[in-house]
């Protein structure tokens, strides 16, 4: 290291100068990240020579994706398929990345999509589409608050507009009011096309906010862009009920035999787990969401493609339902909340694009919108292999066998 960077370190070390003003200190944020790393070292006598190996050039990345940058750190990526989808925007076999420590994930997954592939492949279809901000917007009494919701609504038109000066792919779809008392939530609702979107509706929704706040003839007052009824990063019985992102569901009918054969049980036995667990058990803890992992899923898939992982809590709101039939098992997964994109965040990271052109759907549609709804049904399916496998698990009680083979490593003393 020079001496001009070693006395750097050197300020650091007594406090002199902060590490959040190297960048502007030394003028380029990928030495910046050098000097933190090595006071960090020599502060904690630590070494940090795995987090400093990385593809990533900070100089791109520096008040875009991360502050006060030291390095990265690697999660294993597995991948699962070749999983049929017979979606609206994804068609055809797919093979779909998971970043996880966990052991056994992939393999249980990889389960479940052979035994869906083998039935015939999983059904999607996106039934809402629409990311939402509710700003919080205080009167002085509810009899303001019904004005203010009426008024709204006959200025309809010049609030969309207002939209336009922020994006050109955003577009307020609707808003749903709720009052409490002088306390008036505005829940917008927006088309964002690839983008999972949270940075262009708050942009927006502050626009709209501003113009109501000019435009309005009464005494009012904005006391939060984001209300918490949106509802952003908190689990949220709204999200569930009226949707966030994308509202996907994904089906399958598992042939009796494929159950039998592959997943060593039986469709009653599925069932069996699915009312008594997912269902009645769900209820019992009082949990807001009906399924059985649904999170791993979703957190792997967030990971391995640059998705907000804060943005899993209400992603993996969740109903997986079956039926025992004729042919055999059904099985659904409804996915309310899921929020997801293909563009911006960090969809744009070197290993995160890989893996979204893993799946095909790396950067904006044509048009604009389908690479993020061919991605939530992609995820949506890869979802339903995950239930439809540890219930299958369960059911049959070998569970526990497979996270000792694989989630300790003893697949090698086989």
């Amino acid at each position: 290291m020079s001496e001009e960077l070693e006395k750097l370190v050197q300020k650091l070390m007594d406090g002199s100068i902060s590490i959040s003003r190297l960048e502007e200190i030394v003028g380029n944020a990928n030495l910046a990240a050098l000097i933190r790393r090595v006071f960090l070292e020599r502060k904690l006598g630590i070494n940090l020579s795995s987090i400093a190996s990385t593809i990533l050039d900070f100089e791109v990345l520096y008040g875009k994706n991360i502050e006060n940058p030291i390095g990265a750190v690697q999660i294993p990526v597995g991948v699962v398929g070749p999983l049929k989808i017979n979606g609206e925007y994804a068609k055809g076999e797919f093979y779909v990345p998971l970043a996880t420590t966990e052991g056994a994930l992939v393999a249980s997954v990889s389960r479940g999509v052979k035994a869906i592939t083998l039935s015939g492949g999983a059904t999607t279809r996106v039934v809402m589409n629409g990311m939402t901000r509710a700003p919080l917007i205080k009167t002085k009494s509810v009899e303001e608050s019904m004005k203010l919701v009426e008024w709204i609504r006959s200025h309809w038109d010049m609030l969309r507009e207002e939209v336009k000066t922020v994006t050109r792919h955003g577009e307020l779809i609707e808003f749903q009011p709720f009052i409490i008392g002088n306390l008036v939530w505005i829940r917008l609702k927006f088309n964002t096309g690839d983008a999972m979107g949270m940075n262009m509706v708050t942009f927006a929704s502050d626009k709209i906010c501003r113009r109501i706040l000019k435009e309005y003839p009464g005494d009012i007052e904005c006391v939060a862009i984001s209300g918490n009824m949106c509802t952003d990063k908190k689990p949220a019985i709204i999200n569930r009920l009226l949707g966030r992102g994308k509202y996907v569901v994904a089906e399958a009918v598992i042939k009796r035999e494929v159950v039998e054969e592959k997943l060593k049980t039986t469709p009653e036995g599925i069932y069996s787990v699915n009312i008594m667990k997912n269902l009645m058990g769900s209820a019992a803890a009082g949990s807001p969401s009906y399924n059985a992992h649904v999170a791993n899923i979703i957190a792997a898939i967030f990971l391995a493609t640059g998705q907000d992982a804060a943005q899993v809590v209400e992603s993996s709101l969740a109903f997986t339902w079956t039926e025992v039939r004729d042919e055999g098992l059904y099985i659904s997964v409804t996915l309310p909340s899921l929020e997801i994109g293909t563009v911006g965040g960090g969809t744009s990271l070197p290993t995160q694009r890989e893996a979204l052109s893993i799946m095909g759907v790396a950067g904006g549609g044509e048009p604009v919108g389908t690479n993020a709804l061919k991605f939530a049904e992609i995820i949506s399916a890869t979802v339903l292999a995950g239930e439809l496998s540890l219930l299958a698990a369960l059911a049959s009680g070998h569970l526990a066998f497979a996270h000792e083979l694989l989630g300790r490593g003893r697949i090698r003393e086989r």
